[in-house]
C-alpha cells in the first residue's frame, strides 16, 4: 500500500534491527494477536440503557494501560533507574496538564535520593539549567498540548550535557526526538479532558524500579524521613 519496492521493505526491515522482512512480518502478527487478546472490552449496555461515562472512563484507563505494558522496554526502565539513583541532581520538568504527574514524580522520588528539584521554580529555571552537568538527569513530562517551555527546557539542558529522560504520548513527540530515553503512554480523553492515570503509572514504574534497587539505602533515608516527621507533628495520628 505504500507503493514501495520489496528490496526497500527489507531494508527496512533490517533498519529496525530484524534479520529480514519474514521476522519483522512474524512480530507485527504477534504484536497484533496480544493486543486483541489484551484488549478489555466494555459490556454493551442493555436495550434502552444510556452508556454509562465513568464506565468508559475507567474501562479506557485499563486498555491504556495494557497497551502500556506490551510495549515497555524493561532494558529501557532499567537503564533510567540507574541513570536516576546515579545523577548528582535530578531535575524535573512539566508544565500546564503535565505539570501534576512532575510535581508527584519529584515529591516521590525526593524520598528516595537528594538533589531532585522540580522546574518551573518562579525565576530560578535558568540557574538551575546551568547548574546542570554530564552526571546530571532531566526528566521531561510533556503530553499533549505540547508546551514551548518543556521543549527549551529539555534543548537547553542536552547542551549542558544532562541526560534527557521523556515521558510523552508517542515517539515522535517533540521532546522525545531529543531525548537519550523516552517512555510513551497513550492518554484517555474519554471524559474530555486527559487523565493523568496512565501517565502516573507510567512514572510509578521507574519508582518500582529504583526502589527495588536502592534496598538498604532506601530504608535509612526512609526512617531518617519519619523520625523527622514525628519529630515536627507532621501527620495527624
Amino acid at each position: 500500500e505504500a507503493d514501495v519496492s520489496e528490496t526497500t521493505v527489507i531494508r527496512f526491515a533490517y533498519a529496525l534491527g530484524f534479520r529480514g522482512f519474514s521476522d519483522m512480518q512474524a512480530a507485527i502478527q504477534q504484536y497484533v494477536l496480544e493486543s486483541s487478546s489484551s484488549r478489555y472490552a466494555e459490556p454493551a449496555p442493555q436495550a434502552g440503557e444510556e452508556p454509562n461515562i465513568f464506565t468508559r472512563v475507567i474501562e479506557r484507563d485499563i486498555v491504556i494501560l495494557r497497551q502500556t505494558l506490551h510495549q515497555l522496554n524493561q532494558q529501557d526502565v532499567w537503564r533510567a533507574v540507574d541513570w536516576l539513583l546515579e545523577a548528582d541532581q535530578v531535575l524535573v520538568v512539566g508544565y500546564r496538564a503535565s505539570y501534576a504527574a512532575a510535581h508527584w514524580f519529584t515529591f516521590m522520588l525526593g524520598m528516595i535520593r537528594k538533589n531532585v528539584l522540580l522546574i518551573p521554580f518562579s525565576g530560578e529555571t535558568e540557574e538551575r539549567i546551568v547548574s546542570l552537568t554530564e552526571k546530571s538527569v532531566v526528566m521531561v513530562i510533556s503530553f499533549p498540548r505540547y508546551t514551548k517551555d518543556s521543549i527549551r527546557v529539555a534543548e537547553a539542558s542536552k547542551r549542558m550535557g544532562a541526560k534527557i529522560i521523556a515521558a510523552t504520548d508517542r515517539l515522535l513527540s517533540p521532546v522525545s526526538r531529543i531525548s537519550d530515553i523516552a517512555f510513551t503512554t497513550d492518554i484517555n480523553i474519554e471524559s474530555g479532558h486527559y487523565s493523568n492515570a496512565s501517565v502516573i503509572n507510567l512514572l510509578n514504574l521507574l519508582l518500582a524500579g529504583i526502589e527495588e534497587k536502592c534496598g538498604a539505602n532506601n530504608q535509612t533515608r526512609m526512617k531518617q524521613l519519619e523520625q523527622l516527621y514525628s519529630n515536627w507533628g507532621t501527620f495527624e495520628e
